[in-house]
């Protein structure tokens, strides 16, 4: 069977409690020694910039057996009308896995994965960052011992990572997620509608408002991502007026001043973040790009071998 991650909502709730679990227990060295990819090869194919990602899955899959062709953005016929369709057929004859960072539309992903043989992760589309949330849950989960009942506060755009938590965090029960983004860049009405129904099956609850006032406190999670995200431009010249009222700074720990602070990265401090914050005892946002790594290996072992299961108390 051949397992494709292009959004989150591909996977089942059995899928994403199994991966973000089996991160935690990669974090933890349980399974170091384990190569469940031994043999395979996986291409990893960035059209846009990466620090962390890439280097999580090109070292990932090294850890876990596999060897590694890595492609750049020029790389591929794909520049010379190729379709990605064509790609993914031929491609999947060479390789298990194909990890690709777009930056575009997903349907380029879903071309690439019409086939049968080659798994196909999406490592960022212009939509969404599964890979991210699947991360960011391993933060969690590492650091709380659970998921069900957090509560998470996410301020700034409603950009690709901001959709992949909403449609991951509303799997798990009792959690809630509040979204404060500024006015015209919110979470796309797809986005919000689908996340809003996953809360609804359970006892989930999310919320997105666009402006900063009568901000409830108890939160668990501060969360913020930088305000130009990769293979993006605002049309607004005035943006930034916008945004500035959504920077984080230490001022929202006095409603939560026990709340950690999560950031996917690369930041830019004094912007959307304050380096108070970011190089403060709150925050956890280099442990969890260290996670990164660790879900990787979490996503790929999936990709090839399916739901593996981690020990008591590591699932939700």
């Amino acid at each position: 069977m051949v397992r494709h991650l292009i959004s989150i909502d591909d996977l089942t709730d059995e899928d994403l409690h199994a991966i973000v679990a089996r991160g935690v227990r990669f974090r933890s060295g349980a399974a170091r020694r384990e190569r469940p990819l031994d043999g395979d090869v996986v291409g990893v194919y960035f059209r846009k910039t990466s620090t962390r990602t890439r280097t999580a899955f090109s070292s990932g899959a090294l850890r876990l057996g596999a060897q590694i062709v890595s492609y750049g953005p020029d790389d591929l016929q794909l520049n010379t009308g190729e379709t990605h369709a064509d790609t993914g057929r031929v491609m999947s004859r060479m390789l298990d896995v194909l990890v690709a960072r777009t930056a575009g539309d997903p349907a380029e992903l879903r071309q690439l994965a019409a086939q049968d043989r080659m798994s196909v992760v999406n490592a960022m589309s212009a939509d969404e960052h599964p890979t991210q949330a699947l991360t960011d849950l391993t933060t969690l989960l590492d650091h709380f011992g659970r998921i069900d009942g957090l509560r998470v506060l996410y301020v700034g755009e409603g950009n690709n990572t901001a959709a992949a938590l909403a449609l991951a965090l509303t799997r798990y029960p009792g959690t809630h997620l509040e979204l404060r983004t500024p006015p015209g860049y919110g979470l796309t009405g797809e986005i919000s509608a689908t996340a809003v129904a996953r809360a609804a099956r359970g006892t989930a609850t999310i919320r997105e408002r666009h402006d900063m006032a009568g901000l409830p406190g108890g939160f668990d999670v501060i969360y913020t991502t930088r305000w130009q995200t990769t293979g993006t431009s605002k049309p607004d010249p005035d943006w930034r007026e916008i945004f500035a009222p959504f920077q984080v700074g230490v001022g929202l720990w006095d409603g939560s001043p026990d709340a950690v602070f999560l950031h996917d990265l690369p930041a830019h401090r004094g912007e959307e973040v304050t380096a108070e914050v970011l190089d403060g005892p709150a925050s956890i946002a280099f442990a969890q790009a260290e996670n990164k790594l660790h879900s990787a290996m979490a996503v790929l072992e999936w990709c090839r071998r399916g739901p593996v299961g981690g020990p008591p108390g590591t699932g939700s």
